[in-house]
């Protein structure tokens, strides 16, 4: 009797314990789950920029021509305000050392920039120093960001040239695109094209937006999409990322206002990010499914404040937006 005691004593504390242990997992697994979800809740109402980890970013040309006047001092401004990256639109009348050494000092990143299709810097000029001096900025990505205007346009106003540009003209840019970039490419740079509204005016049953991203090679040329531009132009940029996945690399993140009527010359009612008609909130994630990784704030001229006030406004809303 007491050997069958002893027995059912020690059956009763091994199902015991067993079921503590199933209850301790149960538990613990609850608690994972639990931690888990909250964490991915948690990160569904981060920020768009926090939770992706990217910079917002700024294109200087929003910053008007007082910048060159006050580079140390507006870039200080610039990194005061939260913004961490920047695009140049021209060297400002510095060397590339001064720049990298005025990024620098201001604790700011330029891995883009804009540069003109003509010129001795320009994509027309020697791509090796241009490659070169790129590197010292830091740059990455060489962005064209007009149309190579043909030569019986010289002199013209850039409305009127953009408008009377033909379908051989924009093969001919999309030519020229493929052509500089596989040298850029070869030295570690990549070659991107920049839009405005022009390049959505009708040549029959296509544009020349179209022309430019059916006649690039998408292993050699990317595109940085002005959502304020193809908006301006009457056009779609949640349908042009689904046409074209992967061809958006970079987005001037530019909000217009609803007064804005479409046309293709260059006209737009500019406001601050958020100020505007576009839907920030899906564009973004939209454009980041789409593969678009460099998002530069860009504002048009007139302003309503001053124009760093205006940068602060956008940045401000950009930081905080969930999307």
């Amino acid at each position: 009797m007491q050997k069958e005691s002893l027995v059912r004593s020690n059956a009763y504390e091994i199902r015991a314990v067993a079921d503590l242990s199933r209850r301790g997992l149960l538990a613990a697994g609850a608690a994972t789950f639990g931690a888990a979800f909250a964490g991915a809740a948690g990160a569904a109402e981060a920020p768009f920029f926090q939770r992706h980890k990217l910079p917002v970013g700024i294109q200087l040309y929003s910053l008007g021509p007082d910048l060159a006047k006050e580079l140390d001092a507006q870039l200080a401004t610039v990194a005061k305000i939260g913004f961490r990256s920047v695009e140049l639109a021209g060297y400002l009348g510095r060397t590339p050392a001064e720049l990298r050494a005025a990024f620098d000092k201001a604790g700011l990143v330029c891995p883009s920039a804009h540069i003109q299709p003509k010129g001795p810097n320009g994509f027309s000029g020697d791509l090796a120093k241009l490659a070169d001096d790129l590197h010292v900025i830091g740059v990455k990505s060489a962005i064209m960001p007009i149309l190579y205007i043909p030569d019986r346009f010289t002199g013209a106003d850039l409305r009127q040239a953009g408008g009377q540009m033909t379908a051989d003209d924009w093969k001919w840019n999309a030519d020229f695109l493929n052509e500089k970039a596989a040298v850029l490419k070869k030295a570690g740079v990549v070659t991107g094209y920049h839009n405005h509204n022009f390049e959505f005016a009708p040549l029959g049953d296509t544009t020349g937006m179209e022309i430019l991203l059916k006649g690039t090679d998408p292993s050699l040329v990317t595109f940085e999409m002005d959502v304020g531009w193809v908006t301006a132009a009457g056009h779609d940029p949640f349908a042009m990322l689904k046409a074209y996945p992967g061809r958006f690399t970079q987005m001037h993140v530019k909000d217009i206002k609803a007064t804005t009527k479409t046309n293709f010359e260059l006209r737009q009612d500019p406001t601050e990010v958020g100020g505007g008609m576009i839907d920030w909130k899906r564009l973004l994630p939209a454009a980041y499914a789409a593969g678009v990784r460099g998002f530069y704030y860009e504002q048009e001229p007139p302003f309503a404040h001053a124009r760093l006030e205006s940068a602060k406004i956008s940045f401000d809303y950009l930081a905080k937006v969930v999307a």
